[in-house]
């Protein structure tokens, strides 16, 4: 019996004339770390975006938790945390970093937040370094420290199934050892993690297997030491000589105990 915390078969996502994923299979695990890597242009966020319902899917399925992605309303969306590419601040509403985070707990057509948001907020912001500046305006963040920010938003609600969008992408040195201290933290505890990167940044040892997509198809399939070097050299638009893989790339992780904090 498998333990599918994540099944695509047949995906593809079109947008206008664009095919941008073209046939893709995955069976994630519950508990397993997967690197998603490429180079600009491959697919890499618009697979993730579309794995949690951002975008449509216009052929194949989704399940998370065991659930068809086109019955939404059987999905568990309080189970699955999701942080885009960061955004600046300035572009939104002007927000504290504990309403922000707090923000992560409006889901399922709700807008009234549990009794027990700060406190929630506060420990997810504590899990990435920033619960003592809670009440500052994210206005005044760095790039690094809102892309943490963002991340707590996506954990505040204790997903079993964590979405990460370039998280490394343009942060600080201090933010980039947080995230990586976090997500070490996060696996311990059993969380699966899907991870877009677009190199490996020396993760190597947290994660358990890897894929890289081309022209919005998976090339190839692997451990994470396979693609070492490869990641940041893949040219966008040379096809890479690997085959597309015509089985649906299995990935298991030992078994993990733990819950959140």
């Amino acid at each position: 019996m498998t333990n599918s915390i994540i099944e695509v078969q047949g995906l593809h996502v079109t947008l206008g004339a664009a095919h941008i994923l073209r046939g893709i299979d995955l069976d994630i695990c519950a508990g397993t770390t997967l690197a998603i890597l490429g180079p600009n242009g491959s697919g890499k966020s618009t697979l993730v975006r579309a794995l949690v319902n951002a975008i449509p899917h216009s052929d194949g399925y989704i399940k998370l938790l065991g659930e068809d992605l086109n019955h939404t309303h059987k999905v568990a969306w309080k189970d699955i945390g999701y942080a885009p590419q960061r955004i600046t601040a300035s572009a939104g509403v002007p927000a504290t970093a504990l309403e922000t985070v707090e923000s992560g707990l409006v889901y399922g057509g709700s807008l009234r937040l549990p009794k027990d948001s700060k406190a929630r907020a506060i420990a997810a912001l504590e899990l990435v370094g920033l619960a003592e500046r809670a009440k500052e305006s994210v206005q005044t963040f760095s790039g690094g420290q809102q892309q943490r920010v963002l991340i707590a938003r996506a954990l505040v609600k204790k997903p079993k199934i964590l979405f990460l969008d370039e998280p490394f992408a343009g942060i600080d040195k201090e933010s980039r050892n947080s995230i990586i201290s976090t997500l070490h933290q996060l696996k311990a505890d059993g969380v699966t993690l899907v991870l877009v990167l677009h190199e490996l940044y020396g993760l190597e040892e947290l994660i358990d297997e890897s894929i890289m997509l081309e022209h919005g198809r998976i090339v190839a399939t692997g451990s994470p030491s396979s693609f070492v070097g490869r990641a940041e050299h893949a040219h966008p638009h040379h096809d890479h000589q690997h085959p597309h893989q015509s089985t649906t790339p299995s990935f298991r992780a030992p078994e993990l105990g733990g819950q959140l904090p």
